[in-house]
Order: structure tokens, then C-alpha cells, then sequence
């Protein structure tokens, strides 16, 4: 084409610069200025990578004075253009010339850009297609924000997360006996309402020792980065607002924390959170005229925030009043009336009752059927309890319909969740080694000299201090690098490791300067390689020693952890547990228990104890194990046992010479601890753990989400999507790659990979023993902000290519046209469940014939060559026009596919949510559990959705321009 001063072109290899025009010209170069940057380029007027630009009839283009103005006609007056048409703003006739466009002209619709040879590589379009094709496809998945978790497929957890994380507003109390995984539970709900738009804002509240585990379980596991609120932080973000608390999205405090300072508390109140989590919620004491300051606070914070959810480890057989105060918190208005609550609480023994008989299997008698057409309230369930007492093929169905009608109508399942080990099953057996050795004559000087010097201590000090010998001798001797020369303890475990070297070993300590001390000792004498974990180090380092010990080729034999450095953390890949020392508490012995006695633990679980006689060490050992049965079995009863005998076990075990009495001591606590347990077996609800637990269907969604794991498409997606955005690649043993940032990223900063890089797995269970790898789903920040990366901008929307085909007639055109149907509504009304941005696929040719369900796309693109930006910029300017034509054909073909899909989606939404709200209707006539806010807050979802519908529509997202060669 030749050049004309005044002429606007644009550069196809710095697109940045904006709109350019000819300022200069000679018999070999042409000079462009772009006004947008203030630069000038020369180019060579017969070979320059630069693309003329023309808009044609029904654009809209923009004047250098900012309005607008729809093109009508296209004048060309010697080579420069006028343009013709409507003034937007005052839709008055207008013409404006070439050179008085905007600069700073952005191609944004993909013909703009491909009439701008702003072409895009032929992966890169094959990378936006498949992007919006698979997240279509994931926001449709009944198992969104169930999959990218790092947790086993644990089918009881599944069903609750399923069933709580999907509403509006839940306000549960989760009551999991110890090891069912409250925690996880809480995190999958949590992880739910983020990604479905329920919840932008989340408050966790914890014991201040639980602070730590739960900012680890929520990152490692969930990819939710918490910020710790503690007086520092607070402080800090005092500074950066006049509430501290709107500088973060996601916090973790302690109650302590929260407690102590009203002001603190009144901002807290006032920050708008939308889900608040309680850990530990059983220690919220409460009476009806004199509640603990603890209850009140989580009290005021549950009337302000939306959905709470409650974390307990102790059932209601272990004390009705506080039980109630609970679900209290969770509705004051269904549960105001302790006596009332009560009673209620007495009629759900025949229901209970009921339930034994439809799950055994037995006959059921005419007045048990009296009983239950009285408990279910309905006059026509006679054939089906006709049925469920027959012998015929629709027995088990009837029984499980009669099981589904009382717990709509009698459980209270909207608000409780409770798992038993018993009603789980699947947990593995504890064994305990009890390894009684000789208390050291240096260990003996030591204690008497500590005892003469300790009458300024309590009681509970030195019942502390008698727990470590090894602190009283570095004290007493004022050397820290001996005590292990002669602890028997020490050679004991060196003997364990070196005949035990093929297993992975966990030690326990209560120290982390002992672990420190441990590890140097095996290193030294043994050779024994040995990770050491403990609060000193960094989440990295961590990281790093944790990774080691799960490492099957060259991985440590040993991790020695400190009490409080183990917190979070599972090593279930191990069986073997060797405690040092003991813990002071039931809570901390099942906490150290717990980190390999989980769900999906395949092996028995050895306990090892060394103990010194005569210690205080001795006298816990024989307390826990015979007192509260606590080592070989959970023990839900030993923090109400130890918290009403211990002053008498302090005394024991800050005297441990003084044994009078013991023996009749921990048989009275063996008494009451089977007292308590017998209570809450006989107080167990069967409709509850049967709600809980899911049955069938929580078996079936764990099936379901298991096939999506490691899935070749994700796998494929991934590499792709990694290798077009820039990033390097390493593949590594154990199904493992590291990720590193490049220098030519498409993005200086890739969001959510860190600068040092990262190590990925698409195997679950690969991430669940190394905790360094960051496991990758369709749910994890790395695929999400790629996928918002490539969709949100310009790559991949435009593209040429060559079809190679001696079939076909040289010189003939497809355009291959992806376009998105959509609707635009807030997150929250999670309308991608009904119609997620949706990708259709046409392949048009002159004629306007669509090829598309002729031809597959991955198929056809591996068919297809790449062309060179600067000829692909030639072939498209001279066939501009057929183009347009070919646009235009296509344009009513995309509009009724489109109004299809809308259609569907508007009946489909329809239907499933008056369902929804019809049930829950029905069950609030029978369930007095059921919130009027929950049945308001569907029927405005119900409503938003529909209207969200009515304005849908589509666009072009993406094209392709192809040319048939010989060649």
C-alpha cells in the first residue's frame, strides 16, 4: 500500500505505542510519529513491520477530543480517510479525518485487532479456547470447591462441607469426636463460601495455642493466606486505618486476644465480617444468670456476623446446659429456652429409637408403625411402611424414604453435625510400648538439690519441672552438652533406630532445644539422618523438614519434633511414634497421637514411651494409660477427668516419691472416665450420626471427586498454559516439578508463583506427604490466576493460520469464531452454576456454512501451520472485505445458538431453585431448625438469578482467520 503523509498505522511489533501517523517520507524510509508515547520510528517503506489501519461501516471510533462517533461511510480521498457517521453524545451527523483519531487507540475486539495485524501465535488461541472451555465446564461441576483442597477423599467430611458450605449464611456447630477432622471440615466450608462468593470476609477465632496450627492448616491446605492478629499486628494496622481490622480480608486472633480489650472487641464487631469460625467452643462456659466473659464476647461477635460456624470436640451427654449455650449462639431466637430445649431434647429418644429399628433390619411392630406415622405427621405413608416391613425388592428403599422423612422433620441436622470413631470405622489400632529404665544417679542429685531450691515455686511449676529431668540437670550443672551422655532414654532410642532403620520414625519432644540436642547425637554417633521441627524455624524450613522425612530416596529415617513445632502438621505416611517425654495434658497427648493416627492411616500405630522411673514421668504414663485408657483409645473424657482431679495429680507428679494413695487414685479417675464414656454411648443419636455421616452419597461424592484427580486434561492444561505464560519447568522424582519464574514471562509477576519459585504435584497423594509441593487443581490460585490472566486480556484472540489441503481450493477461507455467552450479576449469586461464561465454536466459511460439528477443534488445530506476523499482516489486509462478509453471515447463527443456551439455563435455574425453596418451605412447617433468612435469602436469590438471566448475552471473544494452501 502507499504511504501518505497523515496516514494512521500501528506497529505489529510494539502495539504499546499506540496509533502512529506518517510524518515523513523519502524514496526508500517512511517516519511515524505515535503522539501517545512521543517516540518517532523509521522504517523501510517496502518491508516494515506495521499495519495500515482502516475502520469500516459500524465501528466506533474515538476522536483525539474524546468523543465518539459511529462509522457510517468510509470516505478515501487520495490515500488518507474521512469518516462518516453519528455522533454518540449528541447523535448529530459528523465527519472527522484520519489524522484527528485518538492515539491512544487500544484494538481490544478481536477483528479490530486482526485488522491491525495485532496477530496472536497459533498456541495461544488454542490456549484461550480450552481455557474457557474448561472453566465452563468446572463452574458447572456439582463438586466446585470440593476438589482443590490438600486433604484425603474422606467421605463423611465430603458430605458435611457439601451440604454446609453450600448455604447461605450457615450457622452449624461441628461436634466430630477427635481425629474426624473438625478442622478440615471448617476449612473445606470456609474454602466453599470464598470460591462460590458467599463470603468475601472470615474471622477465626482459637485458643492462642491453636493460633499457629490453624494459619498452617489454612494455607497448606486450602491455599487461604490468614493474616495473625496478635497486640504487634494490631498495632501495626492501626496506622493504615481507623479499624485495624479492614486492612485484612482473613484473620486468625486468639479469644484471649479478643477478650481483653473491649475497644478491640467493639471494632471487631463492627468490621463486617460474613463468616466467623470458634474453635474449641466447649470451653465457652455459660449459665443462664452467669455467663463467662469468654461466651459473651463470641456472643456479641455471633449477633453482628452472618454465618458462624462452631467447633467442638465434646458432645451434649457431657452437659446439657452446655450444649444448649452452643446452639444458642448459633440461633437465640429457636433456642431462647433452656427448660424448653430440654424437653425437646427427651421427645428425640423414640425418634432415635425408630431409626435403630428402620436400620437393623427388623420387623416393625404395629404400634412402632402407630409410632412413626405419628412422628413423621403425615396421613399417607401407609404403603410405604407396608412395604417397609415386607419381604419385596422395594424394602431397603421404603426403610431409607422413612429414615429421610424423620430427619427432615426430627433431626437437627441443620445445625449439628457429630461423627463417631464408632460410626466411621476405618481409623487403625494404637499399640503402646511402655519401656521402663533406670533413673540416673545424675538425674537423682539433681531432682534433690532442685527440690531444696524450688519451695519458691507452685505446685504446677514444679509438677513442670519434674516432667524433664534433663532441664533440672543443665540447670543444676550449668551445662547443656552432657545430660545425653548418660540418659538411658538416649540409648535406648539410637538402639530402636539403628534396628528399625527401614521405617519412618516420629520423636516427640516437649523442647525444641532437646529435639536440637537429640538430632546433633544420632548425627554424631549413629550416623543417623534425622529432620529437626520446632517453633524457632521459619514455615519454609519447616517446609523443608518436613519434605525431607517424607521423602522416600534419601529422606531423613527421623523427624524430631517439638511440641508446639509439630501443630498442624500429619505424617501419616509413618506408623511409628516415639514420645521422649510426655505432654501435660490429655489434649496434648492425643494432639501428638493425632499427627499419624488419622483417617487413611494403613498401618497400626506403634507408641513408643521411654520413661524413667520413679519421675514424674512414671506416674503419667500409669495415669494416662490406666486412669483414662488414653494411649490405645481416643479419649473425649479426658479433659473433663483431668480438669476435676487436678490439684491431686499435680501433687503426684510434683512429688513423685510420694506414691500413697495413687494406686486408689487412677482407679477412681479409671471409674469416672467409663462412667462418662458409658454416658456417651448410651446418649448416642443415631438420626444425627446418620445425617453426619452421608452414607451412600458421601461415598459416591468422594468417588466423584476422586476421578477428577490428577486428570490428563488438568495435567495437558497446565504445561500448556506454563509453558505460553513463560514460566520454567523442572521435572523431578516422585511425580514432582519445580516451577521458577523467566525473564520473558507474558507478566513480570505471575500471580500466586513466588520469586523463588515453587515444587507442584497434580498427585494427592504425593502432596499429602511432601508439604512443600504445592498441590495443583482446577481450584488452586496457580490455575485460577493463569486462567484470569489469559481470559481477562487480549492473548489468544486473534490468530492466522495455514490450512494445508490438496482437497480444497487454494486461496479459500474459514473463519473459526469462538464467542462467550454470558451474563454479568454479583458473585454471590453464583449464577455460573446455571450459566458460567460459556464458549461456542463456529467454523464459518464464505458461504456462511458452519462447519463446526463436522470438525473438532483439537483435531483441526494440529492440522493447521503458523504463518509469519508480518505476511500474516498482508494476507489479512487483502482480504479484509471478505471478512466483514464472512462476520456478518456468522453474526445470526452465534445469536440463536446463544439465545439457546440462555433459554436453558433460565429454565434450569428456575426449576432447581423453586425446588430448593419449595423443600425448604415444606420442612419449615415441620423443622422449626429451618431460618426464615435462609428461606428469604433463597427466594431473592431465586428472583436476582432470573432477572440475571433476562440479561444475557454474547460476544466475540476469540477468532481465527484461516487460509487454505498447497504449500
Amino acid at each position: 500500500m502507499p504511504f501518505t503523509l497523515g496516514q494512521r498505522w500501528i506497529s505489529d511489533t510494539e502495539s504499546e505505542l499506540g496509533l502512529g501517523t506518517v510524518v515523513a517520507l523519502d524514496t526508500r524510509m517512511v517516519t511515524l510519529l505515535f503522539p501517545a508515547t512521543g517516540e518517532n520510528r523509521l522504517y523501510a517503506r517496502n518491508d516494515s513491520p506495521i499495519t495500515r489501519v482502516i475502520f469500516n461501516p459500524g465501528d466506533t471510533v474515538t476522536s483525539h477530543e474524546g468523543w465518539q462517533l459511529e462509522v457510517v461511510e468510509v470516505r478515501n480521498d487520495n490515500g488518507l480517510v474521512t469518516y462518516i457517521g453519528t455522533r454518540l453524545d449528541t447523535q448529530e451527523p459528523v465527519e472527522l479525518r484520519e489524522v484527528l483519531l485518538d492515539s491512544k487507540l487500544v484494538f481490544s475486539k478481536p477483528q479490530d485487532r486482526l485488522f491491525a495485524g495485532q496477530l496472536d501465535r497459533m498456541d495461544r488461541f488454542a490456549l484461550r479456547f480450552r481455557a474457557r472451555r474448561y472453566q465452563s465446564e468446572q463452574y458447572r461441576l456439582p463438586i466446585s470447591g470440593l476438589r482443590g483442597m490438600r486433604t484425603n477423599l474422606i467421605p463423611h467430611q465430603l458430605h458435611i462441607a457439601h451440604d454446609v458450605g453450600r448455604r447461605h449464611a450457615p450457622r452449624v456447630l461441628l461436634a466430630d469426636e477427635v481425629g474426624l477432622g473438625k478442622t478440615i471440615e471448617a476449612g473445606m466450608i470456609i474454602h466453599q463460601q470464598l470460591l462460590a462468593g458467599r463470603a468475601d470476609r472470615v474471622l477465626i477465632v482459637v485458643p492462642e495455642t491453636l493460633q499457629h496450627q490453624w494459619l498452617v492448616e489454612m494455607l497448606r491446605r486450602f491455599n487461604l493466606r490468614f493474616s495473625l492478629f496478635d497486640d504487634a499486628r494490631y498495632a501495626e494496622a492501626q496506622h493504615d486505618s481507623d479499624n485495624p481490622f479492614d486492612t485484612e480480608q482473613l484473620i486468625i486472633c486468639s479469644l484471649d486476644f479478643v477478650r481483653r480489650n473491649k475497644q478491640r472487641l467493639e471494632l471487631l464487631a463492627d468490621a463486617e465480617w460474613d463468616l466467623l469460625v470458634v474453635d474449641e467452643a466447649h470451653h465457652l462456659a455459660w449459665s443462664e444468670g452467669e455467663p463467662s466473659r469468654e461466651y459473651q464476647v463470641i456472643e456479641q461477635l455471633a449477633e453482628q456476623i452472618p454465618g458462624v460456624l462452631l467447633l467442638t470436640a465434646t458432645p451434649e451427654q457431657l452437659g446439657m446446659e452446655s450444649h444448649f449455650a452452643r446452639l444458642r449462639l448459633l440461633d437465640s431466637d429457636r433456642f431462647h429456652d433452656f427448660e424448653q430445649f430440654v424437653a425437646e431434647q427427651q421427645n428425640y429418644r423414640p425418634v432415635a429409637d425408630a431409626v435403630a429399628t428402620l436400620l437393623e433390619d427388623k420387623a416393625i411392630s404395629n404400634d412402632e408403625m402407630n409410632a412413626l406415622s405419628d412422628l413423621i405427621g403425615e396421613q399417607d405413608i401407609e404403603p410405604l411402611l407396608q412395604t417397609a416391613n415386607g419381604k419385596g425388592e422395594g424394602k431397603q428403599a421404603a426403610r431409607e424414604e422413612l429414615i429421610r422423612m424423620l430427619m427432615d422433620r426430627h433431626g437437627t441436622s441443620r445445625v449439628l453435625f457429630r461423627n463417631t470413631r464408632n460410626g466411621v470405622k476405618g481409623f487403625p489400632q494404637r499399640v503402646l510400648h511402655q519401656i521402663r529404665l533406670p533413673l540416673p544417679t545424675q538425674y537423682q542429685t539433681a531432682i534433690k538439690v532442685s527440690g531444696i531450691m524450688a519451695a519458691r515455686k507452685s505446685a504446677e511449676e514444679r509438677a513442670h519441672d519434674m516432667l524433664y529431668p534433663e532441664q533440672i540437670y543443665q540447670e543444676f550443672e550449668g551445662d547443656s552438652g552432657t545430660w545425653w551422655n548418660f540418659d538411658p532414654r538416649v540409648e535406648w532410642l539410637m538402639g530402636y533406630l539403628t534396628s528399625n532403620r527401614d521405617e519412618k520414625v516420629l520423636v516427640i519432644c516437649a523442647k525444641a532445644a532437646t529435639a536440637l540436642q537429640l538430632e546433633q547425637v544420632l548425627r554424631e554417633r549413629e550416623g543417623i539422618h534425622a529432620a529437626v521441627f520446632h517453633e524457632g524455624l521459619s514455615l519454609i524450613d519447616r517446609d523443608r523438614a518436613a519434605a525431607w522425612f517424607a521423602s522416600e530416596e534419601d529422606g531423613a529415617q527421623v523427624l524430631l519434633c517439638s511440641e508446639i513445632g509439630s501443630e498442624g502438621r500429619n505424617f501419616q505416611f509413618a506408623n511409628r511414634l516415639v514420645m521422649f517425654d510426655l505432654p501435660f495434658n490429655p489434649d496434648l497427648l492425643e494432639q501428638r497421637i493425632g499427627r499419624l493416627d488419622r483417617i487413611g492411616q494403613a498401618r497400626d500405630i506403634e507408641i513408643m514411651v521411654p520413661y524413667l522411673e520413679k519421675t514424674a514421668q512414671s506416674v503419667l504414663v500409669r495415669w494416662y494409660h490406666e486412669g483414662l485408657d488414653a494411649f490405645e483409645h481416643t479419649c473425649p473424657t479426658g479433659r473433663t477427668v483431668y480438669d476435676s482431679v487436678h490439684e491431686q495429680l499435680i501433687g503426684y507428679l510434683a512429688a513423685p516419691e510420694n506414691s500413697e494413695g495413687l494406686d486408689e487414685f487412677i482407679q477412681a479417675c479409671r471409674k469416672q472416665h467409663n462412667a462418662l464414656r458409658s454416658q456417651l454411648e448410651q446418649g448416642r443419636d443415631r438420626l444425627l450420626e446418620l445425617n453426619s455421616n452421608g452414607g451412600a452419597k458421601a461415598e459416591a461424592l468422594a468417588d466423584e471427586i476422586s476421578l477428577q484427580d490428577n486428570h490428563i486434561e488438568l495435567v495437558n492444561f497446565a504445561l500448556n498454559l506454563f509453558d505460553i505464560v513463560g514460566i520454567n519447568q523442572e521435572d523431578r522424582s516422585d511425580n514432582l516439578i519445580v516451577l521458577t519464574p523467566s525473564d520473558h514471562m507474558l507478566v513480570p509477576d505471575f500471580p500466586g508463583l513466588p520469586e523463588e519459585g515453587c515444587t507442584i504435584t497434580f498427585d494427592r497423594a504425593q502432596a499429602l506427604s511432601r508439604e512443600d509441593a504445592q498441590y495443583i487443581t482446577w481450584e488452586h490460585p496457580i490455575i485460577r490466576n493463569g486462567l484470569d490472566l489469559i481470559l481477562s486480556g487480549d492473548t489468544g484472540s486473534c490468530a492466522l493460520s495455514l490450512l494445508k489441503n490438496k482437497a480444497l481450493p487454494v486461496g479459500t477461507l474459514l473463519m473459526e469464531l469462538i464467542y462467550v455467552v454470558e451474563a454479568q450479576a454479583p458473585k454471590h449469586l453464583q449464577l455460573t452454576r446455571f450459566l458460567p461464561p460459556t464458549p461456542m465454536r463456529l467454523l464459518v466459511d464464505r458461504k456462511g456454512t458452519n462447519l463446526a460439528d463436522k470438525v473438532e477443534f483439537e483435531s483441526f488445530n494440529r492440522q493447521l501451520n503458523a504463518v509469519n506476523r508480518h505476511n500474516g499482516s498482508k494476507l489479512v489486509n487483502a482480504v479484509q472485505q471478505d471478512v466483514h462478509a464472512i462476520l456478518q453471515l456468522a453474526e445470526p447463527q452465534a445469536a440463536e445458538a446463544a439465545r439457546k443456551l440462555i433459554d436453558a439455563a433460565r429454565v434450569e435455574a428456575d426449576e432447581k431453585l423453586s425446588a430448593e425453596l419449595e423443600r425448604l418451605q415444606a420442612l419449615k412447617a415441620v423443622n422449626p431448625n429451618i431460618r426464615e433468612d435462609e428461606i428469604a435469602a433463597l427466594e431473592s436469590n431465586r428472583s436476582e438469578v432470573l432477572a440475571s438471566l433476562n440479561d444475557a448475552g454474547w460476544r466475540l471473544d476469540a477468532l481465527r482467520l484461516i487460509v487454505v494452501s498447497h504449500q
